[in-house]
């Protein structure tokens, strides 16, 4: 953990992978931090998720009880948005890839939060501007905050400035990733898929390719890309990490907005159909045990 002096109050919308990721992320820098979902069951999950891996910070040295007790203390849960959302200066949605989703839940949280506080979206793909436009007057505070999985480690924040987000949202956006120790990025032509999850499409959809061909196997593939490219994961691999069918929904939106190079392929569908989701369902383009 670092030591942040500018402690800001954080709410964040969603308690999945990412949502959980965000929270945790935020309280280890010393932000107080509000976790929402809208069932109980999922933000105990959600709690016992960032628990695990507080636990794999204090066996690796990095953090000791102490401050994994601290850091536990600055996350509050529950369901309700305006509880969240009514003193805080910064609130993320992280909630599912579709735009009405985000509709309702972005709508609910400009009219609960200060005037003052910034709004953001986790989003991967979908335009910042279509999620603002349920805002009116608000959506100039508005802004894209794309963080990567598993958030406490990946070190990129990617910023994604809509077309009514207004320069000083920007720049909070920008304070509060570096606050979080992350380095920032600023797509300012709002276009889905941003800069990032359009490289990431394309390099996933020539790896499924591939192994649709019969070039070689899905840990090879993976493999290749690794060492030759020094990723920490392969394209593959990272599918089965986030979702298939989380790819599958990021691949429909990317296609619909820029055409044939972002169809996804047949097998890709085929998986997602049989419940071949990754490592969520056991069985991705690899296959999970119970550990």
């Amino acid at each position: 953990m670092v030591e942040n002096k500018n402690t800001q109050r954080v709410a964040v919308v969603g308690g999945g992978v990412m949502g959980n990721g965000i929270a945790q992320l935020s309280a280890m820098n010393g932000h107080d931090v509000w976790l929402v979902d809208l069932e109980e069951e999922r933000l105990g999950t959600a709690l016992g998720s960032i628990g695990s891996s507080l636990d794999r910070f204090v066996k690796s040295g990095k953090i000791d009880d102490e401050e994994r007790a601290a850091v536990l203390g600055r996350i509050r849960t529950t369901t309700r948005i305006p509880e969240a959302v009514i003193d805080v200066d910064i609130a993320i949605e992280a909630v599912l890839e579709r735009l009405d989703v985000k509709h309702e839940v972005i709508y609910e949280i400009a009219q609960h939060a200060p005037k003052a506080a910034v709004l953001g979206s986790n989003t991967s793909q979908i335009s910042i501007t279509a999620i603002g436009s349920v805002l009116g007057e608000d959506a100039h505070r508005f802004v894209g905050m794309h963080f990567f999985n598993p958030a406490v480690l990946m070190r990129l924040v990617e910023l994604i400035q809509g077309l009514e987000t207004s320069p000083e949202t920007l720049e909070r956006a920008q304070n509060f990733a570096k606050s979080l120790g992350k380095e920032t990025v600023v797509c300012r032509k709002d276009s889905p898929g941003f800069l990032t999850s359009r490289f990431s499409a394309i390099l996933r959809m020539e790896a499924l390719h591939m192994l649709e061909e019969g070039l070689a196997t899905a840990e090879d593939i993976d493999k290749a890309v690794k060492l030759a490219f020094n990723h920490p994961m392969g394209p593959l691999e990272l599918g089965d990490f986030n979702g298939l069918d989380t790819y599958l929904d990021a691949l429909q939106g990317l296609y619909a907005a820029h055409g044939e190079r972002f169809r996804p392929p047949v097998e890709l569908k085929n998986m997602v159909a049989a419940g071949r989701l990754g490592r969520k369902s056991g069985r991705g383009f690899y296959e999970y045990g119970a550990d």
